[in-house]
């Protein structure tokens, strides 16, 4: 009996087909992984919105980050770098699972970029929320780290608020999870206020004890509004350059105290937080 010339075409097509399906399947698996972005430096910033950050306090905080990214000192640090460029993404965070990614990951290779960073943070609006969770801020921020698509030198989460961690996991445990994964957390305790409930005369030594960590991890508090430009200024251009935290930065930087990471001293409590929620609680 004779084939068919349609049944023949049809299996003929199907061996094709089934042919290229595979040759697709082969190529595919042996070309390389798409290349990833190489940066000098992978960059959270993660800033404090919580209802201890007054409205006023929020728009300083939030003007710090715009003129840092709009400074010419800023661009040349990142041309400095050995690629010449970073990435940068914007987070602001309240309770444990309170964080939201305000500007996405970007990419920063010179003064035109930065400037648009800093235009497009301009344009967000602000918001307020309760609790305030450092440890859920760093977790979340090593959580970008690890899903970004960029090939860093540095890891670096920049936490800045005013105030010590409240809810969520202990602020240590968070603190060196992430150290382990080779992140540096740097701190910007904001001291501006006082007899607050939640308030801490010395937020500058539990951020020391309590958050930062890493290799060249340093501190830079802000003690006055006056201050708040510049040493948000001075932390953005000494993490985009890597420079050593000791002392007191150069004028040019903005000239802000940095405070290197230190264990000596009197001990800090660092459920600090946790035990003012539960006595304001009545827990």
């Amino acid at each position: 009996m004779r084939r068919s010339s349609t049944g023949s075409w049809t299996r003929s097509a199907l061996i094709a087909t089934s042919l290229a399906a595979s040759l697709e399947f082969c190529l595919a698996a042996l070309a390389p992984a798409r290349a990833q972005t190489e940066v000098d430096l992978a960059l959270v910033i993660a800033v404090d919105i919580s209802y201890s950050m007054d409205p006023d306090e929020q728009l300083l905080q939030r003007e710090g980050f715009i003129q840092a990214f709009r400074s010419p000192e800023v661009h040349a640090a990142i041309r400095r770098g050995t690629i010449g460029r970073i990435g940068v993404v914007y987070v602001e965070w309240a309770g444990a699972q309170d964080q939201q990614v305000v500007l996405p990951w970007t990419v920063i290779d010179g003064a035109a970029a930065a400037t648009a960073f800093a235009a497009s943070l301009s344009q967000k609006p602000t918001r307020r929320a309760s609790r305030t969770s450092i440890s859920g801020a760093i977790e979340f921020s090593a959580k970008l780290l690890a899903a970004s698509e960029l090939q860093a030198s540095r890891q670096v989460i920049d936490i800045s608020g005013d105030g010590p961690n409240n809810a969520g996991r202990p602020v240590t445990a968070a603190r060196d999870d992430a150290v382990e994964r080779g992140i540096t957390v740097n701190g910007l305790p904001i001291m501006l206020k006082e007899g607050g409930v939640f308030d801490l005369a010395d937020l500058d030594a539990y951020y020391r004890a309590c958050v930062i960590g890493g290799p060249g991890s340093f501190l830079v508090p802000v003690r006055s509004r006056e201050q708040f430009v510049a040493a948000v200024k001075t932390k953005i251009i000494m993490e985009v350059a890597a420079l050593p935290s000791p002392g007191r930065a150069p004028p040019e930087q903005g000239g802000g105290l940095v405070v290197p990471v230190q264990r000596q001293g009197a001990p800090v409590n660092c459920l600090i937080g946790e035990m003012q929620w539960r006595e304001r609680m009545g827990n």
